[in-house]
């Protein structure tokens, strides 16, 4: 088992059941402490390699996902993992398809898609979930 995130470390967000997933810009520098050790990487673009276990989705900016289905099944494996490991879900900027990608974990940890743009804007970053297409995916999720 690894050491959970530090709930107080910048970016992390606290799911209802006590799950930490960090969020972060990957046009920001890596945040000192603890490296994840596994981390979804949502963009257009294959990212550079990590020393940590990763997984990209092709997901370009302001956009949703590609593939949907392999979308749900990348939230999920990263839910289940964040119980005992360090997950971090990046983006490029960190808000919108992170957002709402921690919007959708928020969902599978059992806040109504109705209200987990709110409760991600509330406990992440007030500018999550950029795009009304965006809030729409989470709705509908999974």
């Amino acid at each position: 088992m690894t050491a959970a995130w530090e709930p107080t470390t910048a970016g992390v967000l606290r799911l209802p059941s006590g799950r930490l997933v960090r969020g972060r810009g990957l046009n920001r520098r890596l945040p000192p402490g603890p490296q994840p050790t596994f981390a979804l990487y949502l963009l257009g673009h294959r990212p550079p390699p990590v020393a940590w276990e990763s997984r990209w989705l092709r997901w370009p900016d302001f956009r949703l996902p590609s593939d949907r289905a392999a979308t749900a099944d990348a939230l999920r494996e990263a839910w289940a993992r964040a119980e005992s490991e360090r997950v971090e879900i990046a983006c490029a900027g960190g808000r919108g398809r992170t957002g709402t990608a921690l919007a959708c974990l928020a969902v599978l940890d059992g806040v109504p898609g109705s209200e987990a743009v709110a409760y991600v804007r509330e406990h992440y970053a007030a500018r999550a979930v950029e795009t009304p297409w965006q809030r729409r995916f989470v709705t509908r999720f999974p």
